[in-house]
């Protein structure tokens, strides 16, 4: 009796794994203000039970989804971390292209206080696109073109079937508002920092972490900057030796360097400053790269 319990069990655990979603992140756009050919701008998806979550969506970021096998029409979440330029430069394109392909539902997307303004002047600098599209004769649904921005506060702010997402601040410089994310979903926890110095608030929240995502600077390239640059930088972004500092405190199965900001210096020279505190998994992030 008690190995048919046993057995039963054990199917059950089976079942269950076979029936967890195949929860991972896509890598957009990983590059920084500064244009490069191989980089777009900062953008990821999360993807869990088949639905993308965008978190940013720099320049490129509908293309680069194409590129990695999602669905236009299903490019209907996103959380803003901060209403920087490069990470907002594609947004447009996600409230429009995807309304010109007859998204299905509209498109949801949570950020910081601003968020809204920045909306309501997209829709309106389009305006006469839309009113070609919508009375020139294009086959077109206006409800494709539906955006619902919500200005977040701390906490939860959305929940569905796949992922429940965290908010939480962190520090970027002058912005009053700027935010990392965490997900949580059935068989993974996914945190993406946004842009930030080195803040505990990162560590307190990136715990339990299967995949950290988390922007970087090298400060071996630091160093060679200009007085004003280095007090810029060291009071938005976080240092390498920061980052392997936190990576020791939160332990993420794997770490993912994106918004690289090298300065001149070697990549190599980068990774060795994050591995002075930091000995795990480490993705030297770049675009369309998938981390399971």
């Amino acid at each position: 009796m008690l190995r048919g319990l046993f057995l039963a069990l054990l199917l059950g655990a089976v079942a269950l794994a076979g029936d967890a979603p195949d929860t991972h992140v896509i890598l957009l756009g990983t590059g920084t203000p500064n244009p490069t050919p191989d980089r777009q701008g900062p953008a990821l998806a999360i993807v869990s039970g088949g639905r993308p979550y965008l978190v940013d969506c720099g320049t490129g970021v509908v293309r680069r989804a194409v590129e990695a096998g999602i669905k236009v029409e299903d490019l209907s979440r996103a959380f803003i971390t901060h209403l920087h330029s490069d990470h907002t430069l594609g947004y447009p394109d996600l409230l429009l292209t995807p309304g010109v392909l007859e998204r299905t539902e509209p498109l949801q997307v949570f950020g910081p206080k601003g968020l809204r303004a920045m909306t309501e002047r997209i829709v309106e600098a389009w305006r006469e696109d839309r009113d070609v599209r919508f009375h020139g004769g294009e086959p077109s649904r206006p409800e494709s073109y539906e955006v619902r921005p919500v200005e977040i506060e701390p906490g939860e702010v959305y929940r569905d079937e796949n992922v429940r997402v965290i908010a939480f601040p962190v520090r970027h410089g002058a912005f009053k508002e700027a935010y990392g994310y965490r997900f949580e979903a059935r068989d993974k926890v996914i945190v993406v920092s946004g842009d930030t110095t080195y803040d505990e608030r990162m560590v307190d929240n990136a715990r339990g972490a299967d995949i950290l995502v988390h922007e970087v600077y090298s400060e071996a390239g630091w160093a060679k900057r200009t007085p004003e640059w280095r007090v810029y930088h060291a009071r938005y972004h976080t240092s390498g030796p920061d980052l392997g500092c936190l990576a020791a405190k939160v332990r993420p199965r794997t770490l993912v360097l994106m918004h690289q900001l090298l300065m001149g210096a070697p990549r190599e020279a980068l990774l060795g400053e994050i591995r002075r505190e930091w000995d795990g998994e480490i993705v030297d992030g770049k675009d369309l790269d998938v981390i399971r």
